[in-house]
């Protein structure tokens, strides 16, 4: 599926090398405020102005303005990225059966560490339920957000097409592909 636009946070993709510490460290610290030394500037990763307080995204500065366009419609100041996208589409697209925790974890795109981050701040935000046996469900405002992200990623609303669990595993692409159960001839 073609992608509209890339203006969205995203994850740095050598994240898998920090260690664990510095990896909670860095997620946890996200949308933090920072402000520059004393005669010293920090620049903005979208406007590339300087400036002198700035939110912080693992290792890059936001205005507050640049900050708040990145923010995707529904997300209520979340930071959605593609991988929240995967989360929330997975569990859309398997409304029939709510998937595992472990199963969602290994297919939403980002090393093992982050998607359990990930899962976790997503359930405490209120995007998703999960029951006590570790099975999720997306609640309404997480059908909400998902459709969101996908309209700035797709320009469009969510399908099963947009998740790259769906281009990487033939069996979830057939599960979860639309279209009628007609046998074709041809």
């Amino acid at each position: 599926m073609q992608k509209k636009s890339d203006f969205v946070f995203k994850y740095p993709p050598n994240l898998q090398e920090l260690d664990l510490a510095t990896m909670v460290s860095m997620y946890r610290d996200r949308g933090e405020p920072r402000h520059a030394a004393p005669g010293k500037y920090l620049a903005c990763a979208v406007t590339h102005k300087l400036l002198k307080n700035a939110k912080w995204w693992f290792g890059l500065y936001y205005s507050q303005a640049a900050w708040d366009s990145l923010l995707t419609k529904h997300s209520e100041g979340y930071p959605l990225t593609e991988a929240e996208l995967n989360l929330l589409g997975i569990l859309v697209a398997s409304e029939d059966e709510p998937p595992h925790r472990e199963f969602v974890e290994k297919n939403i795109g980002v090393n093992a560490k982050l998607a359990y981050l990930i899962v976790n701040d997503i359930r405490q935000f209120g995007f998703i339920y999960e029951d006590e046996h570790g099975y999720l469900t997306i609640t309404s405002n997480g059908e909400k957000a998902l459709q969101g992200v996908c309209r700035r990623i797709y320009g469009r609303r969510f399908t099963p097409e947009m998740l790259e669990l769906f281009h990487t595993d033939p069996s979830f692409a057939r599960k979860t592909a639309s279209g009628d159960d007609q046998p074709t001839l041809f």
